[in-house]
């Protein structure tokens, strides 16, 4: 009755053009259309592939060197209007913005993995304290909320802490940022045995998820999953 109500005294207005949302959402039908899905993608870490391939096709560099978490579900390639809406999220605090993305998230999951394959938490990318004061919220840990009610799996944002404040990712190359992220991320409880997905808005070289995941499987997970919401091309 809340949602509702919530929604009949403000519905749903599309965030790129402004007409009427649909499915509650902000976002109307032809604007959802123009969307860059990245639906042919490496099974392993979502790298969108230049030509359409087979279902469950891995990239060479996964084949040459697997990275440490299982796989890997994008809704979005870093293209279009995905910058707009992510940047209104991440640095402008547009909570609307990080509902939509989030919804985009739980429905490609959703449509993508059978509920067999689905963790038992997520977990979003911690920031360093600084910069999470600086910023006011991590927006990994507020998409990950709307993806985790959508989808009724639970959110534990404190398993593991950022100790490391590292500059900003971007410009490096992949293995400045490698180097950049080592050691930033440390496991504050056992995970033996448990089934993790790390929640974040944008990959880049994977390098992020690629340090976490270890530091997830160290402390004895037993899987690890990255979803996020759009992937770089």
């Amino acid at each position: 009755m809340v949602s509702s109500l919530i929604e009949f005294l403000f519905p749903p207005t599309c965030l790129l053009c402004g007409a009427p949302g649909d499915q509650g959402r902000d976002l109307c039908d032809g604007c959802a259309l123009d969307l860059p899905y990245n639906l042919s993608a490496c099974a392993r870490c979502a790298r969108p592939f230049l030509i359409a391939l087979s279902d469950g096709a891995i990239c060479g560099d996964c084949e040459r060197r697997p990275p440490p978490f299982e796989a890997c579900l994008t809704a979005f390639r870093y293209e279009g209007a995905v910058p707009f809406l992510i940047t209104g999220a991440k640095f402008r605090g547009r909570l609307n913005a990080v509902r939509l993305l989030g919804q985009c998230l739980a429905e490609h999951v959703r449509e993508s993995a059978g509920e067999c394959d689905w963790p038992e938490a997520l977990l979003p990318v911690p920031l360093h304290p600084r910069r999470q004061r600086t910023r006011g919220y991590n927006q990994a840990l507020e998409i990950a909320r709307v993806t985790g009610r959508a989808l009724s799996i639970p959110v534990e944002p404190r398993l593991v802490a950022r100790t490391l404040a590292t500059p900003p990712q971007v410009g490096l190359t992949a293995r400045a940022r490698r180097r950049n992220i080592r050691g930033a991320f440390k496991a504050t409880t056992d995970l033996k045995g448990r089934h993790l997905a790390i929640v974040d808005d944008v990959m880049t070289t994977g390098g992020t998820v690629s340090e976490l995941s270890q530091v997830l499987i160290d402390a004895g997970a037993a899987r690890v999953d990255v979803w996020a919401v759009a992937r770089t091309l």
